[in-house]
């Protein structure tokens, strides 16, 4: 079952620098004019409102500095984004004529700290309700490895669970997902193995991604109860036509959303980095699944140190991640307990989020 009649009034749109940047390195100020276009009648509504992810401030700054290649060295990548940062900005000011733009810069603290996440969410709320257009991007300039997404795409779709929208847009310059023969995939109801294996990251120099990175970022949405759709950002009009109804299986690839998690489980699962990682038996696996806490007794190892009160991955026996949550307990306690009987649970049922 999919989703219709449905009027999305809050809608997020993730832009690719491959939009305005050419292949030859160069900036097309008329993609955003034409972006702004195809948005400008989304915003046409008496209610809809928009926040647009954007890429493009390392790749101007780039072009700027005459960067051939992306740089590794992070002090030169960040140079190179407070570079375009600005240029990116500017161009957004040309291309939405007449609107209030709002840039706002997020790094994975922001999301990671539950009081900085509320003020976030707050600060975009109320741009929303002053009518301005919130431009968001990944703080690259003081970013490090530690406190990087790495993408956009996730950002994006995290932006999108923080202020609750009701549709993910993710703008590149292919039209989505493609299957074996290249054809294009339409509607994809579930994110699976086959699904995953036909993604291929970015060879752009100037991005990063590629739709593997797309693929997580849909993830994120459809857990969230939000619709994702990959689409060609080239037609400002299939923008439109995305927006207005996106299971009409048009030229795009939409995800199905599955049943949304609250508000705090959203930010469990997406909105933080774990701390640690919590290896449990098959018992303890099949205890959480089934909605119960965990015990220590289940508990057969620990990788990293953690405090109380942080979130931690739940690894099963065979290393893969199947869930996260918030600990009661530091990780020098649980690892003294562990495999024993413990008088404390070590998650609470209600702070654990199952993620397969």
């Amino acid at each position: 079952m999919t989703p219709s009649g449905k009027n999305y009034r809050k809608i997020v749109v993730k832009v690719g620098s491959s939009l305005f940047c050419s292949k030859k390195g160069e900036f097309d100020q008329s993609a955003l004019n034409n972006l702004a276009a195809g948005l400008g009648v989304l915003a046409g509504g008496p209610k809809t409102k928009f926040v647009i992810v954007s890429s493009g401030a390392i790749a101007l700054g780039m072009i700027r500095l005459k960067l051939e290649s992306r740089p590794k060295d992070l002090s030169v990548l960040q140079a190179a984004a407070a570079t375009g940062q600005n240029i990116l900005m500017d161009s957004y000011g040309k291309a939405f004529k007449g609107r209030n733009i709002a840039q706002v810069l997020l790094t994975w603290e922001d999301f990671n700290d539950r009081s900085r996440y509320l003020n976030a969410k707050k600060t975009l709320d109320t741009l929303l309700d002053l009518d301005c257009l919130p431009v968001v991007n990944e703080n690259d300039t003081v970013s490090t490895d530690e406190i990087r997404f790495g993408d956009n795409d996730r950002l994006s779709a995290m932006v999108a669970t923080m202020i609750g929208a009701d549709l993910l847009i993710i703008l590149s310059d292919v039209a989505g997902l493609l299957d074996k023969d290249k054809k294009l995939i339409k509607v994809i109801p579930e994110i699976s193995q086959q699904i995953k294996a036909l993604a291929r990251p970015s060879e752009k120099k100037t991005s990063v991604g590629g739709m593997i990175t797309k693929l997580d970022a849909a993830k994120i949405a459809v857990a969230s109860g939000i619709p994702c759709v990959i689409a060609s950002g080239r037609d400002h009009n299939m923008i439109c036509r995305a927006a207005a109804d996106p299971f009409s299986q048009g030229d795009w690839t939409v995800f199905v959303p599955k049943k949304a998690l609250d508000q705090k489980c959203r930010w469990i699962a997406f909105g933080t980095k774990p701390k640690g990682r919590i290896i449990v038996d098959e018992g303890a696996k099949k205890a959480l699944k089934d909605h119960n806490s965990l015990l220590a007794v289940g508990v057969t190892g620990i990788e990293r140190d953690f405090e109380k009160g942080a979130v931690a991955s739940i690894i099963d026996s065979c290393g893969i991640e199947f869930a996260r949550g918030k600990v009661n307990v530091t990780s020098k306690i649980l690892n003294e307990v562990k495999g024993r009987h413990f008088n404390r649970e070590i998650m609470h049922r209600d702070n654990i989020v199952i993620l397969e």
